[in-house]
């Protein structure tokens, strides 16, 4: 039977038990990550494009999607690896940036409810995915740049910046546009 608000009393039932349990907050707050991760992992190599392409000319167009497989394998198995390269390195960038907005997502209900702005707080996320990622590569492998460089650590905190921002603000938005308090 359909209730009042075009709901049957069944379904209305079981989204109140869902509610209860948390699933609808926490599938609210798993989309949110999702999606506020792919618009930062856009956003960042669209900066990557104009920065470190247009600008600085450190590697060519073609060699952002593929720079991944190289920080993570090595530039030997980057080389090894052909067009392949380019596609297991859009497959670590977009999983690593989904992984990063499921985080942001999951801690960000906690910074709101104490009145800090997400920019803010993507600002400190961005030095602290930089530092955790990097500190990983560095263990992972012994063919990367040198990240104690201070140019190096300027422009990832920068490119992480492009990253968090948009990534926090998509978040944000859709945490709020499903009530989620």
């Amino acid at each position: 039977m359909v209730g009042k608000f075009g709901v049957s009393e069944g379904d209305l039932d079981r989204r109140l038990r869902l509610a209860e349990s948390g699933a609808l907050e926490r599938g609210a707050m798993l989309r949110a990550g999702v999606i506020g991760g792919l618009v930062g992992a856009v956003v960042i190599w669209i900066y990557e494009a104009l920065v470190w392409v247009g600008a600085q000319h450190l590697m060519p167009l073609a060699g952002i999607p593929r720079n991944a497989t190289g920080l993570v394998f090595g530039k030997d198995v980057q080389a090894s690896l052909g067009i392949w390269a380019y596609i297991v390195g859009t497959g670590i960038h977009f999983f690593f940036a989904i992984a990063w907005g499921v985080l942001f997502a999951a801690i960000w209900p906690y910074f709101r409810r104490r009145g800090y702005e997400a920019t803010l707080v993507a600002l400190f996320y961005a030095v602290f995915a930089w530092i955790v990622m990097h500190a990983a590569i560095m263990i992972a492998s012994d063919n990367h740049p040198d990240y104690f460089d201070p140019a190096l650590i300027i422009g990832g905190f920068m490119s992480h910046i492009f990253f968090t921002v948009p990534l926090a603000l998509t978040v944000k938005r859709m945490m709020e546009e499903r009530h989620y308090r």
